[in-house]
């Protein structure tokens, strides 16, 4: 792909999505004239980019939709269902030509625009009681070659001396992209603020001499993601040679330095403690870079839930919220997946119908909610639905009888829940196109922990359900607390650290586990090295951590907190490792993973159907 090309895909790309996002905006507020002139404005640019391309598809698509989105701002066509529907099928199309473009598809090997979507488009036009000939006529274009703005200026100036944009985009559109001019048109009556807005463009063309040769403005710049990986990359190494270098320079502060050697230990220092505090900021600024809004990726879905709602004869309304919420673009891209299979998984099974809402007093339209917030150093991301909920008792059945677990296994609430996470398990008997195949929840807990994060369910039979996802705000650096088992270095993250306690060398014990109480409370106690396989030692330090059912994790010692930039495991899977890590010394740290914390350090082996 070309530059040019390239520029005008990622371009068009966030008009389109915009444009889903306006649509149905539109479809709850009909009367919205800055709507409607926000998606007539997206089609017309994203047309005229496509005819410099040679797209002609796009543009008779978009051609046919910006008609219909001139009879509506101007009054001409109601807005109603079907013409909603019409420019949403529209924008799917044009969205599915964009994402084939940057996925590497030729243009001339793109898909011609379907007949249905352009009987959809003309049958939405038509309704203002014109010919179809004139409503449904593409945009056209002169045999002449593209001309300059300037050549093509008196051409496109009416009686009036108004400004015909039609003539401008066939005078810079390539010879042959669309067919030949169709004389019968169909002339709308002007609106005052269309006719007021040609004058605002009249008076700049006449100041255009004037303008031309000031410099433009830029105020940002696409760079490649690949590129700014590797910026990433070499800022956290850059913080971690600085960490090394300030423990060197505090261990040679041990040693007196006489003569000519103390200036120069001096200077040392401070140069060191300048580079340090350099590397650090570099560090945050190229984080910084990479960081995004939630909203990227969640205004993608209001479409999904209304079209998948209608195919499952159900009636629902999406409240997202925190769509500000910025978390790092690699974690945007991945949650992209494992959302869209909640929201199915929330329709198609949580939600009731109608009719059964009604029978149990609950309003007849359901709410799912989308919900984004920062948390310390992690982002929380929360999909709950108003439905019936889930029974812990029936998972626990399902999962039994399809071989999954034992008898003994899943005995609370909150582990029947997460059996939804089990490859193969689902309670449907029969699979339908939504769900019922037992894949898409695996699938969402692997994406997640594929991130370093973690994902928990809430129920309440009757009431809701609630996925709680917690994922780092940005994966190469992560806050942790370092501590140390038979004699190795292990890092917990920070985001399920409470408190550090010092444990008793006696404990009480409920049904054969290690109980301390801590605020009252009590709490098991787990040996971490005992879990990951090291041998015994003597653990008097413990660590309380936040998790659904908290508890105390027993350590040798804590050497303190850092910052490591994690390289993740890639050619081996280590139950509960999600990563090695430099310490400030250089020593081979291991990372534990997030979710493994969150579960309670449990080392499960699965039964296979």
């Amino acid at each position: 792909m070309d530059d040019m090309l390239k520029e005008f895909v990622v371009e068009a790309l966030d008009l389109a999505t915009n444009v889903e996002e306006h649509l149905l905006s539109l479809e709850r507020n009909p009367g919205d004239m800055n709507t409607l002139n926000a998606v007539f404005r997206s089609f017309h640019t994203i047309k005229g980019g496509a005819g410099f391309m040679n797209l002609t598809a796009m543009v008779s698509a978009c051609h046919l939709t910006e008609n219909l989105f001139d009879a509506l701002r101007t009054g001409q066509v109601a807005v109603t269902p079907e013409a909603i529907e019409a420019a949403l099928e529209a924008s799917g199309f044009v969205a599915d030509q964009l994402t084939a473009l940057n996925n590497g598809v030729a243009p001339d090997q793109l898909s011609t625009m379907p007949k249905s979507l352009e009987a959809m488009l003309t049958d939405a036009i038509e309704s203002k009681g014109v010919s179809k000939k004139s409503a449904a006529a593409p945009a056209v274009v002169t045999k002449a070659a593209p001309a300059p703005l300037s050549a093509a200026a008196p051409a496109a100036q009416n009686q009036d001396g108004n400004i015909d944009w039609e003539a401008y985009y066939r005078a810079v559109t390539p010879p042959g992209t669309l067919p030949e001019v169709v004389t019968e048109t169909y002339e709308a009556p002007q609106p005052a603020n269309i006719r007021e807005e040609n004058e605002a463009v009249k008076s700049s063309l006449s100041n255009a001499d004037i303008k031309q040769n000031a410099p433009a403005k830029e105020e940002s710049i696409r760079i490649d993601a690949v590129k700014l990986n590797v910026l990433l990359e070499v800022a956290g190494e850059s913080v971690q040679a600085a960490n090394q270098a300030a423990v060197l320079l505090e261990k040679l502060g041990q040693f007196k330095f006489d003569g000519q050697a103390a200036p120069l230990m001096s200077a040392l220092t401070e140069t060191l403690t300048r580079a340090s505090r350099y590397s650090t900021e570099l560090q945050r600024a190229t984080l910084a870079t990479r960081m995004q809004p939630v909203g990227r990726l969640f205004q993608k879905f209001p479409r999904l839930v209304r079209e998948l709602a209608r195919d499952l004869g159900k009636e629902v309304d999406l409240n997202i919220t925190g769509a500000e919420t910025e978390v790092d673009r690699v974690v945007v891209d991945s949650l992209y997946d494992p959302l869209v299979h909640m929201l199915r998984n929330a329709l198609d099974h949580g939600i009731e119908t109608s009719q059964e809402r009604l029978v149990t007093n609950k309003s007849p339209r359901a709410t799912i909610s989308l919900k984004a917030w920062q948390e310390a150093s992690s982002v929380m991301i929360e999909v709950s639905d108003d439905g019936k909920g889930m029974d812990a008792q029936r998972l626990r059945d399902k999962a039994i009888s399809k071989g999954l677990i034992n008898s003994h296994d899943a005995r609370t609430d909150d582990e029947a829940f997460q059996l939804v996470f089990l490859p193969g398990f689902s309670t449907k008997e029969v699979a339908s196109s939504v769900s019922g195949r037992g894949v898409g929840m695996d699938v969402v807990k692997t994406a997640v922990e594929r991130h370093r994060g973690a994902i928990r369910i809430a129920s309440e039979l009757g009431k809701g359900t609630t996925f709680l996802i917690r994922l780092p705000i940005e994966l190469s650096i992560v806050p942790t607390m370092v501590v140390r088992t038979d004699g190795a270095s292990l890092a917990l993250p920070m985001a399920t650290v409470q408190r550090v306690v010092e444990l008793p060398e006696t404990f009480e014990s409920v049904g054969g586990q290690p109980v301390l109480r801590d605020l009252g409370r009590p709490l098991p106690v787990k040996s971490l090295g005992k879990i990951l396989g090291y041998s015994p030692s003597s653990e008097r330090v413990g660590i309380v951590i936040a998790a659904p059912n908290p508890y105390i994790l027993s350590v040798d010692s804590v050497d303190g907190t850092a910052d490591l930039v994690i390289k993740p495991l890639t050619c081996i899977s280590t139950p509960g490792i999600t990563g090695t890590a430099r310490s400030a010394e250089g020593e081979l740290v291991l990372v534990i993973s997030l979710s493994f914390l969150i579960d309670g350090c449990k080392v499960r082996e699965l039964m296979t159907s």
